[in-house]
């Protein structure tokens, strides 16, 4: 039978093909070592847990909540930034609640998208960026993913050559799956770029909290003006180890909030009541929380990029969010993404994400997510090194997938 239009714009899900092979694996036994999926692995805190408990007791709380976020959650978003980035919301009228970054994003496509609007998305990125506006019809135009000087003569070309004109484009620092830091002095050039051409700014900042090296990232609303123009998605997923709860923040512009809210007016009751009291008992806290999820996600980073890199496989340390990206060793580099990950879950009982899963220009990296404990991402470098020193042996019948072509 013939795929549904909206299914059959959408790419393969590469992802799959590996969980697959991880599931048989670790059917026939074997214990395989999942650095793929960015799925914390820490406990929510035991705070925020008792707050979800105490709540839960009340039956009023039972009953439908509200799609745009209880009052109380959307004054502890608004605190929030005014605390982290000195920017003042009004929680009325400038923050909605969603059920994680992914569904904010995916709707706020629904709101505003027509369909042969063109979005500039980055290459790589996190796949949500592009299907969300493929599935409302949009075009996608790749750009440069660096957030320095090479980003924008590029910018600028695709802006001159795409009818109809830009609708909007997509910013995400710290960027899932790179791992690249913006700075504010790159964030105005941004401002700059999106009101010059009269372009929506879309930005990503699921990761503002997990970070190592030097300041804290910035967010995008810290620039005069960009408020004009500018949606910004956060997420409590990884900063409170919140992920099955799905919650997360829509902030900015009212227009385009305006939009968002009206969209998921008619599509859902919003997040559990409980749930959202606990989010705002969260984001209302001293910051400890954070502070403790933030050393472990330190320690493992650092653990992995000695371990691995004595193994033979260099992976660069990451200056924030749960992931490490790494290009493939250069003997497997013909291989692809896809290929690679296959065989480290085959050949080293270890699952990485394949970089061809968040864009073509991604196909010679993979990414290696910080959801194991110290332990056992040494045994993986472990494994891996063990697969490398082996693989001219045991890998003579393997060739390059493009070798038929």
């Amino acid at each position: 039978m013939e795929e549904f239009h909206k299914v059959r714009r959408l790419p393969p899900y590469v992802f799959e093909q590996v969980n697959r092979l991880k599931a048989s694996a670790r059917a026939g036994g074997a214990d395989i070592i999942d650095l793929g999926m960015g799925n914390p692995d820490l406990p929510t805190p035991q705070a925020i847990v008792d707050k979800l408990c105490e709540v839960v007791q009340d039956p009023r709380t039972h009953r439908y909540s509200s799609s745009k976020g209880i009052p109380g959650l959307r004054r502890a978003q608004a605190a929030y930034y005014a605390r982290r980035f000195n920017v003042k919301l009004n929680p009325d009228t400038q923050v909605v609640a969603t059920l994680g970054s992914k569904e904010g994003f995916a709707n706020m496509a629904q709101a505003i998208t027509a369909p042969g609007d063109v979005i500039l998305c980055p290459n790589p990125t996190y796949p949500i960026h592009a299907f969300g506006f493929l599935m409302t019809g949009g075009v996608i135009r790749s750009i440069s993913i660096e957030p320095d000087e090479t980003f924008f003569p590029p910018l600028e070309r695709a802006v001159k050559h795409s009818i109809p004109k830009p609708l909007a484009l997509i910013i995400n620092y710290p960027s899932n799956p790179t791992a690249r830091v913006a700075s504010l002095d790159f964030y105005k050039d941004v401002i700059a770029f999106a009101k010059k051409h009269d372009i929506i700014v879309l930005s990503d900042l699921a990761y503002s909290e997990i970070y190592f090296d030097g300041d804290p990232p910035p967010s995008v609303l810290e620039v005069p003006g960009a408020m004009d123009c500018t949606v910004e998605f956060t997420s409590m997923s990884k900063t409170f180890s919140m992920p099955g709860w799905r919650m997360g923040f829509a902030v900015g512009n009212e227009r385009l909030i305006s939009a968002l809210t009206r969209v998921k007016s008619y599509l859902d009751y919003g997040a559990f009541t409980p749930i959202q009291v606990a989010a705002t008992h969260a984001l209302n806290g001293d910051g400890s929380d954070i502070a403790e999820v933030r050393s472990i996600y330190h320690r493992r980073r650092d653990v992995m990029v000695e371990s691995f890199g004595k193994a033979g496989f260099e992976v660069p340390p990451p200056a924030a969010t749960m992931f490490a990206w790494a290009k493939i060793p250069e003997k497997f580099r013909h291989l692809g993404s896809l290929e690679f990950s296959k065989l480290l879950v085959e050949k080293a009982d270890v699952a990485v994400a394949p970089g061809i899963g968040f864009g073509e220009m991604g196909d010679e990296y993979v990414r290696l997510a910080l959801v194991e404990n110290e332990h056992r991402i040494r045994q993986a470098a472990r494994n891996i090194k063990k697969f490398l020193s082996t693989a001219d042996e045991t890998m003579h019948n393997v060739i390059s997938l493009n070798a038929h072509r």
